[in-house]
């Protein structure tokens, strides 16, 4: 079953991203959720498998002004380890592209780090292609 993520989710999906190679997050995961929670623009959905979540999605929403169709970028997407192999990511891909259309949205986009080569695999049999240029500035706290 996919469902938007709730509130005591935090700590599953902590592990999740661990898992991911995001470590200790544990300490503002309910704080990001909360936020989330808030944002019209994001949405943040498990797939729950007799009341485990074995999955994790966030997208957001992208208001485009130049062009009719707007976008949506996945963030994160991440399936147990131990799950890995039975479709989960790719029923959370097919839902999001449902609700990106929903939305007006006539792409998505998403980052994957290069050594995820086993994500790219998976990424191009869904139809994702690769737009090699990504240009990011880390700001100063």
């Amino acid at each position: 079953m996919i469902r938007p993520v709730q509130a005591n989710d935090a700590s599953r999906i902590s592990e999740l991203l661990a898992q991911m190679g995001y470590p200790n997050t544990e300490s503002f995961m309910s704080s990001k959720i909360s936020k989330f929670l808030k944002d019209e623009n994001e949405n943040s959905l498990v797939y729950e498998e007799n009341e485990k979540v074995l999955g994790f999605i966030s997208m957001h929403f992208i208001p485009q002004i130049a062009v009719e169709g707007d976008f949506a970028r996945i963030s994160y997407l991440v399936v147990d380890e131990n799950t890995r192999g039975k479709n989960i990511g790719k029923k959370l891909l097919d839902y999001c592209e449902k609700l990106a259309v929903e939305k007006n949205c006539d792409r998505i986009e998403l980052h994957s780090n290069f050594t995820r080569e086993a994500a790219h695999r998976f990424y191009f049999r869904e139809g994702y292609l690769d737009v090699p240029k990504y240009l990011v500035k880390y700001l100063q706290k």
